[in-house]
Parts: C-alpha cells; sequence; structure tokens
C-alpha cells in the first residue's frame, strides 16, 4: 500500500520539498525564495505566505489527489527541550513558533507549513528529532557556573539517522548501539550517543567544541568577558559575531571549504593553519565524547557536508584513529531521516508523543 508523504524543511533562503513514498523519494525540488523579499520579515514566520505560495506552486505539478496522502512531516526547529523521537504538531508548539518563544529560526517554518498542509489535506502532521532534542545526563548538564547550565543543541535528525543507517549495517537498531557521531557543516556537533539517546553533544551555535567555517566554538572565557565589555559591540552584534562571523570566515575571509583548500593548493599557509586547526579542535571534541562513553561504543562517524572533503578527513583521522574505527557518511539525510520518521509512525513502529 502507498504511503506518500510530503516532506518540507525550510532554510534560510529556500524551502526543501519533497514527496516520499515509503521511503522512496518519488520528487523533490528546493524551493527558493526572494532573499530580499524575506528580509522584509524580523519574524521568520511571518514568511509563512510568501513561502507557501511558492511551496503551492510546487506541489500543484505533483497532480497529488487529497486521498492519495497520508501525512505532512515537518522540520523540527529549536522548541523546549524534548526527548528524541516524533511529535504530532499541537497548537500549543505552533504558537511557541508564531511567537519565537524559543527562537527565531528559518525551521520555525517546518512546523507551521507542515501543519497547514496536512489540514488541507486532511492528514496528521508531525515533526521528529528536533534541535533541541534532549537526553543529557544530569552531570552532562552542568557548566561550572550556576547560572548557565549547558543545553543540548544539534544537529540531531541527521546524526540520528546516519547512526541508525550505520547499526542496520551489522544488524542492530539504533538502541542497541552506541555512537561518537560528528555533524560537520556550517556548525559541528559532536555527540555521544548511547542507545539511541543523544546523551551529551557541544552546541554548535553558541556554547562549546570546535570552531567551524562561520562558529567561534569554545573561547578563553577572559578574553571574552572583555570583548563583551570593550564597548564595540551591542549585544546583538556580538551574537551575529559569534555566530556567522567567526571561524574560518575571521581568520582567512572565506568561510566556503572548496574556496579554503584552493587557497591551501594555493600554497597560501595562512589557510592551511587554520584549516588544520579547526580539524584540530573538531577532532579533540570526538575525544572528549569517547571519554562520555567510556570508550565502549560501535565506531566514529563523520558526517555532513563538510565530510565530502578528504583533505579534512585525513587530518581528523590521524588524530583519532586509535580511538576505534572511523566510518565517514558525507553529507545529510534530513529528507530521509523525516520520511522516515513518518514511515515508522504509519506503520505502527513508533506512537506520536505529545509536545
Amino acid at each position: 500500500m502507498p504511503l506518500l508523504m510530503l516532506i518540507i524543511n525550510p532554510g534560510s533562503t529556500s524551502t526543501k520539498a519533497a514527496l516520499f513514498d515509503g521511503e522512496k523519494k518519488i520528487a523533490e525540488d528546493n524551493v527558493r525564495h526572494d532573499p530580499k523579499e524575506l528580509a522584509k520579515f524580523h519574524n521568520v514566520a511571518d514568511q509563512y505566505y510568501l513561502r507557501m505560495r511558492e511551496i503551492d506552486h510546487w506541489i500543484s505539478g505533483l497532480g497529488l489527489k487529497p486521498s492519495e496522502l497520508k501525512a505532512v512531516v515537518g522540520r523540527g526547529a529549536p522548541t523546549k527541550p524534548l526527548e528524541g523521537g516524533s511529535y504530532e504538531i499541537s497548537n500549543q508548539m505552533i504558537e511557541d513558533l508564531r511567537t519565537m518563544r524559543y527562537s527565531n529560526h528559518a525551521s520555525n517554518l517546518g512546523a507551521i507549513i507542515a501543519r497547514a498542509l496536512a489540514e488541507r489535506f486532511n492528514v496528521p502532521s508531525l515533526i521528529s528529532d528536533p534541535i533541541t532534542t534532549d537526553n543529557f545526563t544530569e552531570i552532562a548538564r552542568i557548566s561550572g557556573v550556576p547560572e548557565i547550565p549547558r543545553k543540548c543543541r544539534a544537529h540531531a535528525l541527521n546524526i540520528k539517522e546516519v547512526c541508525r543507517r550505520e547499526a542496520a549495517k551489522v544488524g542492530k537498531k539504533l538502541e542497541e548501539v552506541n555512537y561518537v557521531a560528528c555533524h560537520m557543516g556550517g556548525g559541528v556537533s559532536v555527540a555521544a550517543l548511547q542507545a539511541g539517546r543523544i546523551i551529551d553533544v557541544n552546541d554548535a551555535l553558541l556554547g562549546m567544541g570546535p570552531f567551524s567555517p562561520d562558529r567561534a566554538g569554545a573561547l578563553p572565557i577572559g578574553g571574552l568577558v572583555k570583548l563583551c565589555y570593550s564597548g564595540k559591540f551591542t549585544e546583538q552584534e556580538l551574537i551575529d559575531k559569534l555566530s556567522k562571523k567567526s571561524g574560518l570566515v575571521a581568520y582567512i575571509g572565506v568561510a566556503d571549504l572548496i574556496e579554503t583548500e584552493k587557497m591551501i593548493e594555493a600554497g597560501d599557509q595562512k589557510a592551511l593553519l587554520h584549516f588544520n586547526a579547526m580539524a584540530y579542535q573538531i577532532a579533540k571534541e570526538i575525544g572528549s565524547m569517547a571519554t562520555v562513553l567510556r570508550g565502549r561504543y560501535e565506531s566514529i562517524i563523520l558526517t555532513g557536508g563538510m565530510a565530502h572533503s578528504k583533505r579534512l578527513i585525513d587530518e581528523i583521522s590521524e588524530h583519532i584513529a586509535f580511538l576505534g574505527k572511523v566510518i565517514t557518511v558525507p553529507g545529510e539525510y534530513e529528507m530521509e531521516a523525516l520520511a522516515a520518521a513518518g514511515v515508522r509512525y504509519l506503520t505502527g513502529q513508533e506512537k506520536l508523543k505529545q509536545y
């Protein structure tokens, strides 16, 4: 029996939309939106009608009959801390996203658009493993400063899907194995997965861990305090600097890894130094998560867009090879992960949790 699902994954200037039959992709498009039009809205949720117009145009070309669709699955946004798994899109979730209660992020529109489409087709709507999936142990939350608890924010969707696939290759379920998993994209999330639960991870946006192409990562505290009180930045300007204008782009002027490698190949020693420094910090964080699991894990998995770089993988691997088997899974599987979540729900393998 066909299990047709629409999958919605909003990004900063586009929305990935796909039609899946079970876990088989039937159609997909990266629906582009005019950045100048999007920039008119302070609240990302207010972009709904602009984005929906383009998405509707794509859906109309599918020739999809309302009776054929079984569910709509949206990308999970930063919400209140949630256990891993899939959640019914509720009124309270929509309210939190519309009011920016936890974040003003493009993914806020994932559940909003999915819910609207689901109501149109009279089918269920859900999200799965949102950014704020939180299975931290009590000890992992302690930072050293009572006023600043550590937060669980990570590329949970891709990390868990990649680990689930690797577990299947050895004939096991995700809940039966442990992994150290490292997602390397615009930000870098290095997670300790214990029986399918992220029990520790660095905060890849404004927290601990390695710097990335444009994010700061962990910083010396004294220097950060001085920067805060330098008078050079407002709070928002400093947040933007640390989350969008740091890392490689601050050191060498580019955030694109392909361009960085071209600079290295042309003999740019500064680019080489900072590229290797990023790899060095990623490797250190992997070592940290290996200790969280006390060395008891199936393998170390390197994934995300930057995992396409052989130079980066080789540099990281030189540091961590002694820690065990290293597996590289380039790219990301967010759309496939959302479709797989929909299949688990529709076939009764997983019940939807309540927000």
